[in-house]
């Protein structure tokens, strides 16, 4: 029945293709795994952990999020003995608890409500009822904003969360699936779907030794793991120079995967991003949409080996326009402590 639902609604929704770089969607398919891991340990609703999450990380781009791992805010406390990052939340550089694995701030959350006598009443509502949850919330304290509750619920009902109250870890990703139909598009996805069913309901495949052994095997299967993970860890970010959307490469990889996870032609991310090829080192800056003309900073001074390349990513700035501003000739590398500009052009000296 599963399979066959999931089939027609491939079918009828052939024609559409998921914007996958939109913050909220991209935080949905990253994480809705982890919030209904924790409803089947919990009994919390895996559509009111992934509304808080959405809410409190701003779909995964808040600064708790990024750096400590930390989806809800949880604060240190005096039973916390673990890492610690100072941030400004209700007050000045408050401290904030920091994990290895965003998987450990779900279940910290989880375990937050599930252990705290304020939201025992929380424990005796229906486990798919995320209007009376979400009231359950404010009126136990979670939050100030008197509007929380409905900030919550217009969260799961803009972006259907509640059909994830109704699925399983075993399912979820064919959820994300009926959610996101246009990932049907992208490889990394359906192996990671296939991987899924694979371990779910295992098969035997009986194959020649001459014809591949299973160290190849083995090798074709962690090439694939490794590559989901690569694009699984990708968030899209909004750069301070005019809000650019880019991403950050956590792993070295090729340019043909950011293709076609974002459904951007290669010789657009090329053009754009000023690449001579196409395989992309850790930690490149690359731009899912053209550069500005001008930097946000007046000046910069190059640290020792930075490219203009690199500066022209890290600011947001187009390479030529970075040149041109400069008074340098295309090609030409800045010496470390250099003044460049980045607003106005060099004055002529």
């Amino acid at each position: 029945m599963r399979k066959t639902l999931l089939i027609f609604s491939l079918i009828i929704l052939a024609n559409f293709k998921a914007q996958t770089w939109k913050n909220d969607e991209q935080y949905i398919q990253k994480f809705a795994a982890y919030a209904v891991e924790e409803m089947e340990k919990y009994k919390i609703p895996a559509s009111i952990t992934l509304a808080q999450g959405l809410l409190e990380t701003g779909g995964g781009q808040s600064r708790l999020a990024q750096i400590g791992k930390n989806h809800f805010g949880i604060k240190c406390k005096e039973d916390w003995t673990g890492k610690t990052m100072t941030h400004t939340d209700d007050a000045p550089n408050e401290c904030f608890r920091v994990y290895d694995d965003p998987r450990e701030s779900y279940e910290d959350h989880s375990k937050f409500l599930a252990y705290r006598k304020y939201y025992t009443n929380l424990f005796k509502l229906d486990i798919k009822d995320y209007k009376a949850w979400a009231h359950g919330l404010k009126k136990a304290g979670y939050a100030t904003n008197p509007r929380y509750a409905y900030i919550l619920i217009d969260k799961i009902e803009k972006n259907r969360l509640y059909e994830f109250d109704n699925t399983s870890s075993k399912e979820v990703l064919y959820t994300v699936l009926k959610l996101y139909p246009g990932l049907r598009e992208d490889k990394i996805f359906m192996a990671q779907l296939d991987q899924n069913k694979a371990s779910s309901r295992p098969i035997t495949v009986t194959v020649p030794y001459e014809q591949t052994s299973y160290a190849k095997q083995q090798q074709k299967v962690d090439a694939i793991k490794t590559r989901a993970e690569i694009l699984s860890t990708i968030l899209v970010k909004n750069h301070p120079n005019g809000g650019k959307k880019f991403v950050v490469i956590p792993e070295d990889t090729e340019l043909g995967l950011i293709s076609k996870k974002f459904g951007i032609s290669e010789s657009k991310l090329m053009k754009w991003n000023e690449l001579d090829g196409t395989n992309l080192k850790r930690n490149d800056i690359i731009f899912l949409e053209g550069k500005s003309s001008t930097g946000n900073v007046a000046t910069y001074k190059p640290k020792v080996g930075e490219s203009m390349h690199e500066i022209s990513q890290k600011f947001g700035i187009k390479l030529s326009k970075l040149y041109d501003k400069n008074r340098m000739a295309y090609g030409e590398q800045p010496k470390t402590g250099q003044t460049l500009y980045l607003k106005d052009k060099k004055p002529r000296s």
